[in-house]
């Protein structure tokens, strides 16, 4: 299965789901991680993702073909991230014919009503409680 993890800033999101993904699910999970800068993409490298690429086309490319696309809830919202994403990936984004798990930050002037402020750490189990779901799901279609 191909998880598009996506991140910004520091990356500190993407490599708390990056690993958490890999101590959970192993190779079973092809992980790639696309920075919306330099310093996201090397902490979700130095977390275990399998690839990783920077920027507008590298994340144009890979939701493309992928099965779930992770991160926070601004990769789907233009100039979100203090501007690191832009109309065109935030388009891809939602385009892409992918599951997407999208974490409730409440930053950047986006605030998702009803959404309590949980920990990082809750988000994050609670991707990797959908995400079983999916390779379940995934996993029953393919022996099928």
């Amino acid at each position: 299965m191909k998880i598009v993890v996506i991140d910004g800033q520091g990356g500190g999101l993407g490599k708390q789901v990056v690993s958490a993904i890999k101590t959970n699910f192993g190779s079973k999970a092809e992980v790639v991680a696309i920075g919306t800068n330099a310093v996201a993409t090397q902490a979700m490298l130095k977390a275990g993702a399998d690839i990783s690429a920077t920027g507008e086309n590298p994340l144009k490319v890979n939701v493309k073909d992928a099965d779930v696309i992770i991160g926070p809830i601004g990769i789907v919202i233009a100039n979100s991230l203090f501007g690191e994403v832009t109309a065109k990936m935030a388009k891809a984004v939602g385009k892409s014919h992918a599951k997407r798990l999208l974490i409730p930050v409440n930053l950047c002037s986006n605030i998702v009503i009803g959404v309590n402020n949980l920990s990082l750490n809750v988000m994050v189990n609670g991707v990797i409680g959908e995400l079983e779901k999916l390779f379940n799901s995934h996993e029953n279609t393919q022996g099928s």
